[in-house]
């Protein structure tokens, strides 16, 4: 299967990815995280699993948001 040149960067279900390439995809993965993408958003856009995600955004230092984001209100 061919790869096509595109903004999201998409890998291959299941391929482990090491090195330079996982460094790459973890300071694409920071840039749209931090501008506001969900890690979902994420996964979904990569081809790979939101626990993959996670994982390279914490071992980035990346300080994750809270769940519920806008939406979640402060009781009074």
């Amino acid at each position: 299967m061919a790869a096509t040149a595109t903004t999201t960067t998409s890998t291959e279900k299941g391929r482990r990815i090491v090195g330079a390439e996982r460094q790459t995809l973890a300071k694409d993965l920071v840039k749209r995280y931090t501008s506001g993408e969900s890690i979902r958003a994420l996964a979904s856009s990569t081809g790979r699993s939101y626990g993959f995600v996670h994982r390279v955004l914490t071992e980035s230092g990346v300080q994750l948001r809270q769940r519920g984001g806008a939406r979640r209100r402060k009781k009074a």
